[in-house]
């Protein structure tokens, strides 16, 4: 539970691309906070007993994500913290609404340079494997922006330190209880 000092008395939920700094951001976010962290793709891991390559390789992409709001839903009624979400959950409208009515949404939001460093070389990205990086990240950032865009704070991502970026997520909230 959070200390009566923090901004957040509510859940803090990350949303944005991979890429985006949900998780790093989000373990920092948490220590500041002192708050917990969960990192939902560590979650829907858990709860399908395989790694989410597997999960959109065996059953795709429809099943992670039932799993994935499955999973938010579960972590949002536990208790205030600090969510990581992978990149597609906020475009599901369920899991939207349990954002909106269970916490803040914040989106670090990336330019696709920086989205394409921070992916390249990874093989645990399944929307990724066997495309072009570049123009799939564009592609999710076409249709994913607009959406995220709705989220309850944006912080605009770079080259900074996570322990920076943490930071401004502290202010905006902080701000944003005042």
């Amino acid at each position: 539970m959070p200390n009566s000092d923090n901004p957040a008395q509510k859940s803090i939920i990350l949303i944005g691309l991979m890429g985006a700094g949900k998780t790093t951001i989000g373990r920092k976010l948490a220590e500041m906070l002192e708050m917990p962290f969960i990192d939902s793709d560590d979650e829907v891991v858990l709860a399908a007993g395989c790694s989410i390559e597997d999960i959109f390789e065996l059953y795709g992409e429809t099943a992670f994500r039932d799993v994935e709001t499955r999973v938010i839903s579960r972590i949002m009624e536990e208790g205030p913290t600090v969510l990581a979400t992978g990149g597609g959950a906020f475009m599901n409208e369920r899991t939207r609404r349990t954002i909106e009515t269970s916490g803040t949404s914040v989106w670090l939001k990336a330019d696709l340079d920086i989205l394409v460093a921070r992916t390249s070389g990874r093989t645990d990205r399944p929307l990724l494997k066997d495309l072009d990086p570049r123009q799939k990240l564009q592609e999710l950032m076409d249709q994913r922006y607009p959406v995220y865009a709705t989220a309850d704070i944006t912080i605009a991502t770079g080259n900074e330190s996570a322990e920076s970026t943490a930071a401004r997520v502290y202010d905006a909230l902080k701000s944003e209880s005042a």
